[in-house]
């Protein structure tokens, strides 16, 4: 399932808490898709019984990674993951900061990767202060986006 934006998808999210259905939530760009990015969806998952991923839009990948990036746009990126049996919903966002997709979502569990610290997890503080929990996925060595870009670049540059 994707959705352009979280008002589109708040009807399905309240089903699924209405089933009890424990919600895990993660954010990113997801530009390329690699083994680190499946490892780190497959353990996001098995935290709870939906994982809903904000993707980053075209426009805030822009701002947050510069002028050359994103590689895949949005829609392509959405699909991909969408297509992951591990993620059962998409939602796009604009902003650079998931603050409001999570302040929305309210998910049981918060999950961001190895280079974080809880202290610098945006929606940390909201999703512990209602009970959920925040957990952090060690990232698979060796396997990055900006990793693979140089790969190639070095290779075909």
């Amino acid at each position: 399932m994707i959705f352009q934006n979280v008002a589109q998808a708040l009807d399905t999210i309240r089903d699924w808490k209405k089933d009890q259905e424990k919600i895990v939530f993660t954010n990113g760009c997801f530009d390329l898709l690699h083994l680190g990015h499946i490892d780190y969806l497959t353990k996001a998952k098995s935290l709870g019984d939906k994982l809903i991923v904000g993707l980053n839009s075209d426009t805030s990948v822009k701002k947050l990674k510069g002028h050359l990036r994103p590689i895949n746009d949005e829609q392509t990126r959405s699909t991909f993951l969408s297509s992951l049996r591990m993620v059962n919903m998409v939602i796009l966002f604009e902003q650079e900061n998931p603050l409001q997709l999570i302040q929305s979502i309210l998910p049981d569990t918060l999950v961001k990767g190895g280079d974080y610290t809880m202290e610098t997890i945006i929606g940390a503080r909201e999703v512990n202060a209602y009970g959920g929990k925040v957990q952090i996925i060690p990232f698979l060595k060796g396997h990055s986006s900006t990793a693979l870009i140089n790969k190639i670049s070095e290779r075909y540059g």
